[in-house]
């Protein structure tokens, strides 16, 4: 696996109109492989990581690659982002594609959406400082702010829609099977 990263740092500007076109036309292509035949909607992703610096992770997935690590205070160098920080990253990247997707299947328009993603960890049960705590986190907040020209109660039914099918929050409310396996080199 390769240490070196590469970051890309801009998102290509598109308009609503283009990007409402490239969702329409990404919803029908998958209905339409999912229809022709049911397996087609299994996916299976995987990423690589190695260890780096102090505690530094170093990842590759697909054709990108960034760095995981901890601040001082958790002997990392800082090199990167948390753990803990991308996961939260990973539910906010989520949660905005999934409401761009049933905002389009389901008419109800936005203009911008902005996600916070806020959550409480006890830092003892890593230590070992205390057993009786949930390593991870206690509870997650997500501040949602849509700028658009539709009702709360329609953004309260497009909530509903990405809460039902976010993949990622999928991941956070409900326990997920992990098989472990270690191998020597």
């Amino acid at each position: 696996m390769t240490t070196t990263t590469s970051v890309q740092t801009t998102v290509p500007e598109i308009t609503a109109e283009a990007r409402a076109d490239r969702l329409t036309k990404a919803g029908s292509a998958w209905a339409e492989r999912i229809d022709a035949d049911r397996s087609n909607a299994h996916l299976t992703y995987a990423v690589d990581g190695a260890g780096a610096g102090s505690v530094a992770t170093t990842v590759r997935a697909g054709k990108h690659s960034f760095v995981v690590d901890e601040p001082s205070a958790l002997a990392g160098d800082d090199a990167g982002t948390s753990p803990v920080e991308y996961a939260l990253g990973a539910l906010v990247g989520c949660q905005v594609v999934v409401y761009r997707l049933y905002a389009q299947q389901l008419g109800i328009p936005f203009d911008d959406i902005v996600i916070r993603a806020e959550a409480d960890l006890d830092a003892a049960r890593l230590f070992g400082a205390d057993e009786s705590v949930r390593s991870g986190f206690s509870e997650v907040r997500l501040d949602i702010e849509l700028s658009g020209p539709e009702t709360t109660e329609r953004y309260d039914d497009l909530r509903a829609a990405v809460d039902e099918h976010c993949p990622v929050l999928d991941i956070f409310q409900n326990p997920t099977p992990v098989k472990t396996t270690i191998t020597r080199a």
